[in-house]
C-alpha cells in the first residue's frame, strides 16, 4: 500500500499516464480505418456486434501497418521529446545524419510500434474498466436485478443488499487498472533509451566526432604555443639587445626593432588564425608555414644562425609543416635559454627528414637552468604523430634538439 500511495503522489506517474494517452490517441487513425474496412467485409448482420467483436483483430491487424509507419515516417524526433518530457527519461540527442540508416528506422519502427500498442491497449482498459467500477460500485444503490444478456449472455446480476461485492469489486478493478498503467508506464520507460537513445554505431561515431575535435584543439594549442611563444622570445631577446646598443649602434638597434615588428606581426596573424578557426564556419585564411617559410623564419629570429640545409622541395606538405613549428620550438628555446650562435641542419636522407638543431647552454634563467615546459613535449607529439624518432637534451656543453621524420609517414595530422 506505501508503493502504491506512492505513485499516486509522484508526478511522474501521471505524466507516463499521459504517454499512455498520447500512445493511444495516435493509435486511434489506424483503429478507425481497420474499422472502416471490418465494416465493409461484415456487411451481412449477425448475432451481438460485429465490430465490438473484431475488436481485437482489428488491433492486431493494424500493428503491422504501424510498424511499416514507423519505418518512413519522420517521428523519432517527436518521439525522444515525448519520451523526455513524460517518461522521465535521459535520452542523449543522437547524432544529426546525412540520410537515415535502416538500423535507425528499425529502431524507431519498434518503438513507435510498442508506444501505440501498449498505449492503445492502456487506453482502452481505462476507458472500460472505469465505467465497469462505477457500475459495480453503485449496484448496492439499485433496487431489482439488472440484466446484462446483451453483453456477456443471459446473466442476471442482483443488487441491492445482495450486491454488497460491488463496492469491493469496484476498488479491486481501480487498484488493478492503477497497477497496469503504472506497469505499463514504467515499460515504456525501459524501452525508450534501448530504442530511442543513441546506437552502439551512433556512439561510435559520436566518440570519432569527438576525438577529432580534441585533436583539433590540441593542435590549435601546439601551434599557437609554438608560433607566439617563438614570437615573444624574439621580442623579449631583441628588445634587450636593441636597449643595449641604442646609444652607440643605432643601425643594429634599428634592425632588432624590425626583427620585433615583424614577430609581433607574425604571431597576431597567427592568433588571428586561430581565434578564426575556433569560430564556427571559419577557415583559414592564409596556408600554414612550411620548410619553404624556413629562411624567413631564421631570418627574423635576430640571433645567429649557422645553416647547412640541404635540398627540401621533395617533403610533403605535412612533414613540411611539422618540421617548421619542431625548427619553431626549437629556436624559441635556444633563444630563451641559449647562448652563442645556433647551428641549425635540415636534410632529407634515406627516405627520412633529419632535423638537428644545437646552441651552447646560456645563463638567461637565474642559475642557468632550463625550465621543461610543453615545448619540448609538443616537439615530441609532432614527431610521435608522423611515426618518427625524436630526442632533446644536453650535448656537448650545449643544448641539441634532434628529430627523424619519415617523409611516408604511417600517421596523419591532417592537411
Amino acid at each position: 500500500m506505501r508503493a502504491v500511495a506512492t505513485a499516486l503522489r509522484s508526478a511522474v506517474t501521471y505524466r507516463r499516464w499521459a504517454c499512455l494517452v498520447l500512445g493511444g490517441a495516435l493509435l486511434m487513425p489506424y483503429m478507425m480505418a481497420g474499422e472502416v474496412v471490418a465494416a465493409v467485409w461484415y456487411r451481412s448482420p449477425a448475432a451481438g456486434d460485429p465490430l465490438l467483436s473484431v475488436q481485437p483483430l482489428i488491433f492486431l491487424a493494424v500493428l503491422p501497418v504501424v510498424a511499416v509507419s514507423g519505418l518512413f515516417l519522420p517521428v523519432r524526433v517527436f518521439e525522444i521529446v515525448a519520451a523526455r518530457a513524460l517518461l522521465g527519461v535521459s535520452l542523449e540527442a543522437p547524432p544529426p545524419l546525412s540520410r537515415r540508416t535502416w538500423l535507425e528506422r528499425l529502431r524507431t519502427a519498434a518503438w513507435f510500434t510498442a508506444h501505440l500498442a501498449i498505449g492503445g491497449v492502456a487506453s482502452g482498459l481505462a476507458l472500460a474498466l472505469v465505467p465497469f467500477a462505477i457500475w459495480a460500485a453503485s449496484l448496492p444503490l439499485v433496487d431489482g436485478p439488472i440484466r446484462v444478456g446483451d453483453v456477456v449472455g443471459a446473466l442476471v446480476v442482483e443488487t441491492g443488499a445482495a450486491a454488497w461485492w460491488g463496492p469491493l469489486l469496484s476498488v479491486l478493478t481501480l487498484v488493478v487498472l492503477f497497477g497496469a498503467l503504472v506497469g505499463a508506464g514504467a515499460l515504456l520507460a525501459e524501452l525508450a533509451p534501448a530504442l530511442l537513445g543513441p546506437s552502439p554505431e551512433d556512439r561510435l561515431a559520436a566518440a570519432e566526432a569527438h576525438a577529432r575535435g580534441l585533436a583539433a584543439r590540441n593542435r590549435l594549442a601546439r601551434e599557437l604555443h609554438d608560433s607566439v611563444g617563438h614570437a615573444l622570445s624574439v621580442v623579449t631577446v631583441q628588445a634587450a639587445a636593441a636597449g643595449r646598443v641604442l646609444d652607440r649602434d643605432p643601425e643594429t638597434a634599428r634592425a632588432a626593432l624590425r626583427a620585433i615588428e615583424e614577430s609581433a606581426r607574425s604571431a597576431l596573424a597567427e592568433l588571428d588564425h586561430v581565434i578564426g578557426v575556433l569560430r564556427e564556419g571559419a577557415s583559414r585564411r592564409e596556408p600554414e608555414p612550411t620548410l619553404r617559410d624556413l629562411d624567413r623564419l631564421l631570418d627574423s629570429s635576430g640571433a645567429r644562425i649557422v645553416r647547412r640545409i640541404g635540398d627540401l622541395s621533395g617533403v610533403p606538405p605535412v612533414v613540411s609543416r611539422e618540421a617548421y613549428r619542431i625548427v619553431q620550438e626549437a629556436l624559441t628555446n635556444a633563444l630563451r635559454y641559449g647562448a652563442g650562435p645556433v647551428k641549425v641542419a635540415l636534410d632529407v636522407s634515406d627516405g627520412s627528414l633529419e632535423l638537428d638543431l644545437r646552441n651552447a647552454t646560456g645563463s638567461r634563467r637565474p642559475g642557468g637552468r632550463r625550465r621543461t615546459g610543453r615545448g619540448v613535449a609538443g616537439m615530441r607529439e609532432r614527431t610521435d604523430l608522423l611515426g618518427g624518432e625524436f630526442t632533446a637534451g644536453p650535448a656537448e656543453g650545449g643544448w641539441r634538439v634532434a628529430a627523424r621524420l619519415p617523409l611516408d609517414p604511417k600517421g596523419g595530422t591532417g592537411s
